[in-house]
């Protein structure tokens, strides 16, 4: 755990803790929570000789990157970092990782909401768990913030009192989408590969190649991928090398990165096919994505966000490399990195996960109807080009797909709603 500000850190009367675990919840639940919390209290690090400590635990997460300990560490707003490797160990011996004191508050943002309620029962603190679909442990919950109506009716009655409806924290991003940095006139395309190795490892040569044949269709298109903060341009070219052996199943390779010009402060990547596609490393980059005319993204948490922003997407899930899709959350993912067991175990319990769950992108599991197009199966990136072309000149879908978007997003301000609550606790701590 990062040790900044030890000895502030004794005079301590209160902390705060964060509980998360992979890029995408850090970046749209916790860094706009914590930005809020040091708004509204004087709260430390930023605030020296304040009583109050804001500290973030890492979990352990199939979902995670690795590098989520590094990216929040440089937003220098938590006195204190814990890694995920050390979640157990801080559960056992807290001293080990600092001073504790009496009153604290833990508050669940992404992972396990066990490991939430384990950390507070064993700090002695409050719990608040933010539950988007159902709150799993609610008898050990001290307040629920549910994103919709429909998770308080899900819990006993006479637990509902302990539940308030704080909407959605996705919904919030859209204020963070001020277009600061207008994109160049024409058509942008923007392509997520992911950013965990094991969706990297699929995506990046599939969406290269997907961009290839988008540019062979349009060549007026413009393409961008978006730099995820856990990731790196090192490993997207990385995952392009003869060193990843997916990607020589596929045809594009990166000639060559470009240093950013004149005209635009961004890297670019010139394929073999001389298709250029921008690097946004902005983080996060909802300015520049909010202008996007489409994206094309595989699964997880960036469904949601392009969702919130109300950007049309295509969902992309190539099933024909499922010996590196181990990136499933809970016990299947588990059992599918097992060793010796995850070449036929694993391809059994991903293709059982893929037809056995109904949706697989955010938007559609909200709304329980296929809201944005779903590829799963043997797809090929030709496939995807020529999908994309025809959103992009079917405009009255492709508004429709946008409206739909906008119509499930629901109201902002669920971020303040929690902040209250955290003040709510405070008070009576």
């Amino acid at each position: 755990m990062n040790s900044r500000q030890s000895t502030a850190t004794k005079e301590t009367k209160l902390v705060i803790v964060l509980v998360s675990n992979g890029p995408g919840e850090l970046n749209t639940w916790v860094k706009p929570i914590a930005e809020k919390l040091h708004q509204c209290l004087s709260i430390k690090p930023l605030q020296s000789s304040s009583t109050i400590s804001l500290r973030l635990v890492l979990v352990p997460c199939p979902n995670s990157t690795g590098n989520e300990e590094k990216v929040a560490e440089k937003w220098k707003i938590f006195e204190t970092v814990s890694k995920a490797k050390n979640f157990w160990k801080l559960l056992i011996n807290p001293k080990r990782y600092g001073i504790w004191p009496s009153k604290g508050i833990v508050i669940f943002l992404g992972g396990d909401q066990f490991w939430s309620v384990l950390l507070s029962s064993r700090l002695k603190y409050k719990n608040i768990t933010y539950a988007e679909w159902i709150a799993r442990w609610p008898f050990w919950n001290d307040r629920i913030a549910a994103m919709s109506p429909h998770v308080k009716q899900l819990l006993p009655k006479k637990l509902q009192k302990r539940c308030v409806v704080v909407g959605d924290l996705m919904a919030d991003i859209q204020k963070q989408a001020e277009r600061n940095k207008p994109l160049p006139p024409g058509k942008w395309i923007a392509l997520l590969p992911g950013s965990k190795k094991a969706k990297l490892s699929v995506g990046v040569p599939f969406f290269l190649e997907v961009a290839d044949h988008i540019q062979k269709i349009m060549p007026d298109i413009n393409l961008l991928i978006p730099i995820a903060p856990t990731t790196s341009i090192e490993e997207i070219k990385y995952f392009n090398s003869d060193q990843n052996l997916i990607a020589r199943k596929y045809s594009s390779n990166i000639k060559i990165i470009e240093e950013s010009d004149n005209d635009m402060s961004w890297k670019k990547i010139i394929t073999s096919e001389n298709t250029k596609i921008h690097l946004i490393e902005d983080n996060p980059a909802y300015s520049i994505l909010s202008q996007c005319d489409i994206a094309i993204t595989t699964v997880g948490a960036n469904t949601s966000e392009l969702g919130a922003l109300c950007i049309p997407m295509i969902v992309v899930l190539p099933t024909q490399h499922f010996n590196v899709m181990e990136a499933w959350d809970g016990l299947i993912g588990i059992i599918a990195r097992l060793p010796f067991m995850k070449k036929c175990l694993g391809w059994l319990i991903s293709y059982w996960r893929i037809r056995g769950q109904k949706y697989i992108a955010w938007p559609n599991i909200k709304a329980n109807k296929m809201i944005v197009p779903e590829r799963i199966g043997m797809i090929r990136p030709i496939d995807i080009a020529l999908e994309a072309n025809y959103w992009l000149k079917s405009k009255e879908r492709l508004k429709g797909q946008k409206e739909d978007l906008k119509a499930l997003r629901g109201n902002t301000g669920a971020i303040k709603c929690i902040v209250q609550e955290i003040k709510m606790l405070i008070t009576k701590l």
